[in-house]
């Protein structure tokens, strides 16, 4: 079996990063994590709000 580099491979443009290739094990990883941080911030952003309530009548009042 082919042994693979898992590390991150960097292309590189006019002596500059350009692009990564990740394992996409990492790169499922990091986007679990940037979801992860994105859901967070907006808890945060409700949790600095006025909570507001209404009536379970008013709530199905509005569904038909």
């Amino acid at each position: 079996m082919a042994k693979f580099n898992l590390s991150p491979q960097f292309i590189i443009r006019n002596g500059k990063p350009t692009a990564v290739v990740l394992d996409i094990r990492d790169y499922r990883k990091l986007l679990e994590t940037l979801e992860d941080r994105e859901d967070l911030r907006e808890l945060r952003s409700l949790k600095r709000r006025k909570l507001r309530f209404r009536s379970f009548e008013a709530y199905l009042g509005s569904k038909h």
